[in-house]
């Protein structure tokens, strides 16, 4: 019985430190969750091309969730239409009061996306067009390398097709005000 309280116990401490960006490594450790640290470390490429000073505040500085997607361009090798599908993924599956947890509303919303695509294949990308897939919140992007190029099998020129290969990209979003 003992045992079985001192593992419940241990759970909800490690859940509590999940949901406010800590994760327990195996020695009981507290560090910094991956995703925060990038975040924080990396300003996004609007924020680079406005001439943002190094070390400035976070887009999102009160975070409140965050939520992870991939999407993919089977055919077309069309990184902005993977990018689409990945951040409809990560938030298609979610209804947030956010009137009640954002201090003014959608208005004050803000999102920090991060999208991992292809190196080969980031020079496509579209933002302008990936930001609509957010109804609401200011937008702000982070690319980087990452995602995955798979071969399709086959290729299929009337539908883009240059190669067979199948863009995947993943995103992760970041929710807060």
């Amino acid at each position: 019985m003992n045992m079985i309280f001192i593992c419940l116990l241990l759970f909800l401490i490690q859940s509590s430190l999940d949901v406010y960006g800590f994760t327990v490594s195996h020695v009981g450790i507290a560090h910094t969750n991956r995703l925060t640290r990038l975040l924080s470390s990396q300003l996004s490429n609007d924020e680079e091309d406005s001439g943002a000073a190094e070390g400035s505040n976070p887009h999102v500085p009160n975070v409140l969730l965050v939520e992870c997607g991939f999407g993919n361009d089977s055919h077309g090798q069309n990184a902005t239409k993977a990018a689409m599908r990945a951040c409809r993924n990560a938030i298609e599956f979610n209804s947030i009061s956010i009137k009640k947890i954002v201090p003014g509303g959608y208005d004050a919303m803000k999102l920090n996306v991060i999208l991992a695509v292809p190196s080969i294949y980031q020079h496509t990308l579209d933002l302008e067009r990936v930001k609509t897939v957010f109804p609401y919140g200011d937008v702000k992007f982070v690319i980087q390398d990452g995602g995955m190029i798979a071969p399709s099998g086959r290729i299929i020129e009337s539908l883009g097709d240059k190669n067979d290969d199948m863009l995947i990209v993943c995103a992760a979003v970041q929710v807060g005000y």
